[in-house]
């Protein structure tokens, strides 16, 4: 299923979203899609969970971020919601009391699911390099593979890409290795044909 764009929009229109729909407005439209499925959210909880201790709550790592899941972003007229999003805490010491933020986050990252790879993949990560966002991950669950960008001269440079089961030491997190294979849910067994053993 695609995400549904509806014309001109106004943040009232995002909050009058039923719950199981997420709304974005990206140039004056509100887009909407569907929660996402198991593989999209077990990948988005297992790389924040990595992310969270030694980052956000410096446990086994250099700490200095702040970590969020799904924060709402206002970006000029744009509202997005990236999957994860990071902020250096020099450039924000605390974490505000407030609904949304407006200042754009150091790090985005996109779990991408059918129906939203290609706005991650161009409208949004366009916003980003507009708003500074200095590194992009994208994470497919289904195809297994992490892309991560950085944004030089207000373009984005391909880091690296990896896939499967790969150990990965990847900017701004490179303090740790990551472990692919946690993001990715378990392959489901075979089927046996029908024939059932004895």
């Amino acid at each position: 299923m695609r995400p549904e764009s509806k014309g001109e929009a106004t943040y009232a229109d995002l909050v009058a979203l039923p719950a199981n729909q997420l709304g974005q407005i990206i140039a004056g439209e509100l887009i909407t899609s569907p929660r996402p499925a198991s593989d999209h959210f077990n990948a988005n909880f297992a790389l924040g969970g990595e992310l969270y201790g030694p980052f956000h709550r410096g446990r086994g790592g250099p700490g200095g971020w702040w970590i969020a899941f799904e924060p709402e972003l206002h970006l000029g007229k744009d509202v997005l919601v990236p999957d994860i999003a990071g902020w250096r805490r020099t450039r924000l010491p605390t974490m505000p009391r407030v609904p949304y933020l407006t200042l754009a986050p150091d790090w985005v990252c996109e779990v991408l699911s059918p129906s939203t790879a290609g706005l991650d993949r161009v409208r949004k990560k366009h916003i980003y390099a507009r708003e500074g966002v200095e590194y992009v991950w994208l994470v497919d669950p289904v195809g297994r593979t992490l892309e991560v960008f950085q944004l030089h001269d207000g373009r984005w440079l391909e880091l690296g890409s990896w896939s499967g089961n790969e150990r990965v030491r990847a900017a701004p997190f490179d303090a740790i290795e990551l472990e692919l294979e946690v993001l990715w849910l378990p392959e489901p067994p075979p089927e046996s044909g029908g024939a059932e053993q004895p």
